[in-house]
């Protein structure tokens, strides 16, 4: 008796299974993303619901409203720079090889024309003036005595006892001891001189900048012992371009704030530089400095030239957000809420600031408070300190 033999399905039937199970994992598979979607929307629903409660139930604050207002102010430009000295003198020593024995003056010292600032040891210099002298003592003796016997030889020639050539030579001797003198006298006006020089004095009224003299130093000729600042005059050296050079003029005002302090200082420009710098094509402009102020030479300092007048639209800086390193302010609507805008900022004088774009001069903005705001927030206006009614209700 034969077994019967098991028939396998054909490639149709076969394909026609497979296409069934591909719809059926489709089906499947869609059906998971709609239910996924809907999970998501209804989410999305429920947030939204919580914050249009909580906004809801944010108390509105309070604020006042200002609209940007139009003044001249005054134009300036902003310029960088070194303070330096005006004029800056070098005090060396005239002798060399001679010892420093005294240094009475340092660094900051004010001081005054012809004020002794070291001495330098004179013995030598002393030891050298006596002997000038006397030789000019000799010399003038010499010279008398050329001079007697020049007048004798005169007198001997007239009466014949000696020839013309003796009463030329006699003559001669007395010329040559009145050059001798000149020259011995000049020998010693020049150790005067270099007693002089013994003392250090400063040739003008100033300010110590500099000291490198020290006790006990031997000096060389042309050494720099001191610098001295004169008449203690300071000076701006604000860099500007071509095109701002071009509208500074020489006495305008410069108003300088030295680093650290809330101290405004003012000076005035003394002079433009007749040329501009190949690297930076930028020019120099000198600025002259009071005496007495907090401006030390060698500081770098920011600061201001004053070009005239020009309009600007202003708002309290209270009005204005720094945010993320960009300047707002809140725009209120006729709903009671406000929008962030985005404003540049420029010049600032006293409480005020100037808006240079973003904003019009019709437009309401929060005065105060308004570090406490986001966009889209409600708020109700006060008048002067006195609450109004809301701009409109809140819901």
């Amino acid at each position: 008796m034969t077994k019967p033999v098991a028939r396998l399905p054909s490639a149709g039937a076969r394909a026609r299974t497979i296409a069934a199970a591909i719809v059926l994992a489709g089906a499947l598979v869609a059906a998971g993303v709609w239910a996924l979607a809907s999970q998501a929307q209804e989410g999305r629903a429920a947030a939204d619901a919580s914050r249009k409660a909580a906004a809801s139930a944010r108390p509105a604050l309070a604020v006042t409203l200002v609209t940007p207002q139009r003044a001249d102010w005054p134009q300036a430009i902003v310029a960088n720079g070194d303070i330096a000295a005006w004029q800056e003198a070098v005090i060396g020593a005239e002798l060399s090889g001679q010892r420093i024995t005294d240094v009475l003056v340092n660094v900051g010292d004010k001081v005054g024309r012809g004020q002794l600032l070291a001495k330098v040891a004179a013995e030598t210099v002393l030891a050298d003036l006596a002997q000038a002298r006397a030789a000019v003592a000799e010399a003038q003796a010499g010279l008398a005595e050329a001079k007697v016997n020049a007048e004798r030889a005169k007198q001997l020639q007239t009466q014949g006892f000696i020839s013309p050539q003796a009463a030329v030579q006699s003559a001669t001797a007395e010329e040559t001891a009145v050059a001798r003198l000149a020259a011995a006298r000049a020998r010693a006006q020049a150790e005067e001189v270099r007693l002089a020089h013994t003392r250090v004095v400063a040739p003008d009224d100033g300010v110590i900048s500099s000291r490198t003299a020290t006790v006990g130093s031997l000096t060389q000729g042309g050494q720099e012992l001191f610098r001295l600042i004169r008449g203690g005059r300071l000076e701006w050296r604000a860099e500007v371009t071509a095109s701002e050079l071009a509208r500074v003029r020489p006495g305008m005002l410069a108003t300088l704030q030295p680093p650290g302090s809330d101290e405004r200082i003012e000076g005035r420009v003394r002079m433009l530089a007749p040329t501009l710098d190949r690297q930076t094509r930028n020019a120099i402009v000198y600025v002259d400095l009071p005496p007495g102020s907090a401006l030390r030479a060698g500081m770098f300092v920011r600061g201001e030239l004053q070009v005239g007048q020009g309009a600007a639209l202003t708002l309290p800086q209270s009005a204005v957000v720094l945010r993320d390193g960009f300047a707002y302010v809140f725009s209120a609507g006729g709903d009671g809420r406000v929008t962030e805008v985005k404003v540049e900022l420029g010049r600032r004088i006293g409480d005020r600031v100037e808006v240079t774009r973003g904003v019009t001069p019709e437009m309401k903005l929060v005065a105060s408070g308004a570090g406490f705001l986001t966009d889209g927030d409600t708020v109700r206006v006060v008048d002067a300190g006195v609450p109004s009614k809301p701009v409109a209700a809140t819901k």
